[in-house]
C-alpha cells in the first residue's frame, strides 16, 4: 500500500509540476518570438537596420556597384533613355523616395527607356531602368511606386549577384566571360531588348517571394498603400489573358501566381501596422503621365523641345465689355500646375 500511496504521490507531484512550467515555457517561447522577430525580416519598424542580403555572394558590394555599372552602359548603350526633365527627375524621386525607406546598402541611379513593354528591372549595384511602357500602364503612383519597391527588393536582397554566386559554383567559366563579354555571358537577351546576363535578372521563386515581402514592407514604409502592389499585377495579368504579348519576359517568367497574391495579401494583413490613410496617388503623377503621352505623340520622348523662337507668344484675353474699355490680359485662369501637388489619401 505504501509503495502504491509513493507512486500516486509521484504522479501527482509530476502533474502538478507540469501545471506550472506549462506557462512558464510559453512565456520562454513568446519571448523568443520576440527576440527573434526584433530586427528580422518582420520587423517593419527595423527597416534600414537590417541586413537582408545574407547568403553565399562572391561579391563585395565594391564588385556589385562596378559590375552593375557596365551592365548598365550595355543598357543605356542600345536603349533610347528618355531625357525629358520632368519625366526622368519625378520617376527618379518617387524611387529615390522609396530607396530612403529601403534596406539597399548601396546608392541608386533610376532611368526611363522609352519602351511599350510593361517593364522595369534592377540591376546589381543599384542601376535602376523604367520603362514608358509601365508608367502608361499603371493608374496610380502607387501601382508605379509597388513595381519599384519590388525591384529594389532585388537589390537590397543582392539577389543578382547571389545568383550568379550561385551560377559560378555550376560553372566557373561563367562570371569570367561576362567581364569578357563572351557568348555565353551576354548571350540571352533581357525584357529591356538590350543583351544582359539572364542570371541578373531571373530569380529563384524564394527570391521573388522574398522581394514581394520585402517590397511591400518599403512601400508601407514610404506611405503608400500596399494593396496597389497586388492590383497592379492582377489587373495586368488579366491584360496579357485578353492581349497577349503586352508584358515583358521578365515579368511573365515570373507572375505573381495565386500564391504568391495570398502570401503578399497574409504580410499586409499579419506584419504591416495598420493605418487610416494611405498615400494612393497625386497631381504630379498625372501631369507625367498626361506629359508622356503628349511626348510620345510628338515623337519627343528622347528630350527633343519644339523650336519656340519664330513663334508669337499668345494670351487669351477677357471678352471686351459693353463700355468700349480696353479688356485686360493680364488674367490668367489657374491651371493643375499652379495648385498645389498634394498626394490623394485614402482611407482602408
Amino acid at each position: 500500500m505504501t509503495a502504491i500511496w509513493r507512486k500516486k504521490s509521484s504522479l501527482l507531484f509530476l502533474a502538478a509540476l507540469l501545471v506550472f512550467q506549462i506557462p512558464v515555457f510559453a512565456a520562454q517561447d513568446d519571448k523568443d518570438d520576440d527576440e527573434k522577430k526584433k530586427g528580422s525580416k518582420d520587423d517593419v519598424e527595423a527597416i534600414g537596420d537590417r541586413d537582408v542580403g545574407k547568403g553565399m555572394n562572391f561579391y563585395s558590394l565594391e564588385k556589385e556597384i562596378a559590375l552593375g555599372k557596365a551592365l548598365a552602359q550595355q543598357v543605356e548603350q542600345q536603349s533610347q533613355i528618355v531625357m525629358d526633365p520632368v519625366v526622368a527627375e519625378y520617376v527618379n524621386r518617387v524611387g529615390q523616395n522609396l530607396v530612403r525607406n529601403s534596406d539597399a546598402q548601396v546608392p541608386f541611379s533610376i532611368k526611363v527607356i522609352d519602351s511599350d513593354e510593361i517593364n522595369a528591372f534592377a540591376l546589381p549595384g543599384g542601376f535602376f531602368f523604367v520603362n514608358t511602357g509601365l508608367i502608361l500602364a499603371t493608374e496610380s503612383e502607387a501601382e508605379l511606386a509597388g513595381v519599384m519597391a519590388h525591384e529594389i527588393a532585388h537589390v537590397a536582397a543582392r539577389h543578382g549577384t547571389r545568383s550568379a554566386s550561385k551560377a559560378e559554383l555550376a560553372n566557373w567559366l561563367t562570371i569570367p566571360l561576362i567581364f569578357l563579354g563572351g557568348p555565353i555571358g551576354f548571350g540571352a537577351r533581357s525584357a529591356a531588348s538590350v543583351l544582359v546576363p539572364l542570371k541578373f535578372l531571373q530569380f529563384s521563386r524564394g527570391a521573388e517571394r522574398e522581394a514581394d515581402f520585402l517590397g511591400l514592407q518599403y512601400l508601407y514604409k514610404t506611405g503608400y498603400d500596399p494593396y496597389a502592389f497586388t492590383d497592379f499585377f492582377e489587373k495586368i495579368q488579366a491584360r496579357e489573358k485578353s492581349r497577349p504579348g503586352t508584358l515583358a519576359k521578365a515579368f511573365s517568367t515570373h507572375p505573381l501566381t495565386p500564391d504568391r497574391i495570398d502570401a503578399a495579401q497574409t504580410e499586409m494583413t499579419t506584419i504591416l501596422p495598420p493605418r487610416d490613410e494611405y498615400v494612393v496617388s497625386s497631381s504630379e503623377y498625372d501631369r507625367v503621365v498626361d506629359r508622356l503621352r503628349v511626348l510620345q505623340n510628338r515623337g519627343m520622348v528622347d528630350g527633343a523641345t519644339e523650336d519656340k523662337e519664330d513663334r508669337p507668344t499668345l494670351r487669351r484675353t477677357t471678352k471686351a465689355p459693353d463700355d468700349g474699355s480696353t479688356p485686360s490680359s493680364d488674367k490668367t485662369e489657374e491651371t493643375e500646375e499652379d495648385k498645389d501637388a498634394k498626394p490623394r489619401l485614402e482611407r482602408r
